[in-house]
């Protein structure tokens, strides 16, 4: 009670402020614009959900839409870029290739200029061939995910075109918020959490910052904000369509300032669990902890953007460790390991087709600086918390901003710590994106080195 009581107080102080405070005149000369929309992409049909191999059903409910969301900004020269955020575990290469070259096509964006960012939430549709060997799908099953992943590439598509469509003035502002509830995993029991939480003895690297990017009208009027956080939205593990708590921070968001379009964008959070977790109750609480926190950030000082805007994109290639050899893939063809075997089946069609395994993956990594309020850097895969608390300091940015799950979710992605120690995120992980082996130990370096060099380009 006394959580929703304060929340309730910031919530009027930040529309208080929109409307006694006008934003900053604007002239023609530094005038930035922005559009946002959304789109309904929750199944029409129960399919197989993603983000768990224990289920063993279709979904069988929902507890609220899943959306795709896109926020278009353009800075006063005319550069322009779309994101777009979207309530699903991760999307595959392929799918997001075909959503960025259509965009291209349509709207003369190159791909530098268009970003997907996931929430990660586990309680979405399978996309794709996005964890592709975690599920072995009846035909129907099949049938249904490539319908999915066809009407998403066109609601995907369709929503950043009405968004740049909706295009007009705006002052955008940048700040950050703090949310505490996310918990290294790997150094925690969960079952020890709330005891370790009491006690202030909770382990291992974090990162609670929340981002926020907020466009508002000439008048002052909140049209969208695009917020972050590290952290798996793992709280439910039921069978009803669910955007998590990400999915219940952004409804309070749109609630609590009518007329807005909240955005979000899973950070480097795959090793930190929202702790405790298991109830729609706990999900709603954690939804309205990280609401607050870009609340606070909304109504505390924040940064204008001003300057330009600047994009840019790379993809590397992402060197395996030590291949398996084709015996050795036959050999995991009989293990009784069910999603081995699935792995060895796929990996036998990688050498019929091209006679060999890749040894590398082109890893997607993209950079965007407003001005000189803030950067937002897009990583593919489920990247741990250290890249974001080393890439701060490397890319030499006070306000350096990092997604994960962006682009192309093809694997965890393992800091060189994490590598070591090995465990589900540096290894055993790796079986259910169908990837033949771990990454080679130069994993976190290279894009390190990569992502430095992108930055010193905006």
């Amino acid at each position: 009670m006394l959580f929703n009581t304060c929340r309730l107080l910031i919530v009027f102080t930040v529309l208080l402020i929109g409307t006694l405070v006008p934003c900053s005149a604007l002239r023609g000369d530094d005038m930035w614009k922005a559009g946002a929309a959304k789109t309904v992409i929750t199944p029409k049909q129960y399919m197989w959900m993603s983000g768990y191999a224990s289920r063993s059903t279709p979904a069988q409910g929902m507890i609220h839409d899943l959306y795709a969301k896109a926020l278009a900004i353009q800075d006063p020269s005319g550069h322009t870029a779309v994101v777009i955020t979207l309530d699903l575990v991760g999307v595959d290469r392929a799918t997001s290739q075909k959503i960025c070259q259509a965009i291209e096509q349509q709207h003369k964006l190159e791909r530098s200029q268009v970003s997907l960012a996931t929430s990660h939430t586990h309680s979405g549709p399978v996309v794709g061939t996005n964890l592709l060997t975690m599920y072995s799908l009846a035909a129907d099953q099949q049938q249904l995910v490539q319908e999915y992943t066809a009407r998403l590439i066109e609601q995907c598509v369709a929503t950043a075109g009405e968004a740049l469509g909706k295009l007009s003035p705006v002052t955008l502002h940048a700040a950050e918020g703090t949310a505490t509830f996310a918990v290294n995993r790997r150094n925690n029991r969960e079952a020890d959490v709330p005891m370790l939480r009491e006690q202030g003895k909770l382990m291992g690297p974090i990162d609670h910052t929340v981002p926020v990017l907020a466009a508002r009208s000439p008048s002052g009027e909140l049209k969208a904000v695009l917020f972050g956080y590290a952290c798996h939205a793992t709280v439910l593990s039921g069978m009803e369509w669910c955007g998590d708590w990400p999915g219940f921070a952004q409804s309070e968001l749109e609630k609590a300032h009518p007329g807005t379009i909240a955005l979000f964008w899973a950070g480097c959070g795959a090793d930190q669990n929202p702790l405790p977790r298991r109830t729609v109750e706990l999900a709603q609480n954690y939804g309205q902890q990280a609401a607050a926190a870009v609340d606070q950030a909304l109504v505390g000082t924040m940064r204008p953007v001003t300057g330009k805007l600047s994009t840019r994109y790379t993809e590397i290639d992402l060197a395996l460790d030590t291949l398996p050899t084709a015996e050795q893939v036959d050999q995991d063809l009989k293990s009784e390991n069910v999603y081995i075997a699935r792995r060895a089946a796929w990996l036998n069609k990688q050498y019929d087709a091209d006679g060999k395994l890749r040894s590398t993956y082109p890893y997607p990594i993209q950079a965007w600086k407003f001005g000189d309020a803030a950067s937002l850097t897009f990583l593919g895969g489920e990247v741990v918390v250290d890249y974001s608390l080393r890439l701060r300091s490397e890319v030499q940015d006070d306000h350096a901003w990092f997604a994960g799950y962006s682009n192309d979710v093809m694997a965890y992605i393992p800091s060189r710590r994490v590598l070591t120690e090995g465990g589900y995120e540096g290894e055993s992980s790796m079986i259910y994106y169908g990837l033949p082996t771990r990454w080679s130990p130069d994993v976190e370096e290279h894009i390190v080195r990569e992502t430095r060099k992108l930055h010193e380009g905006l």
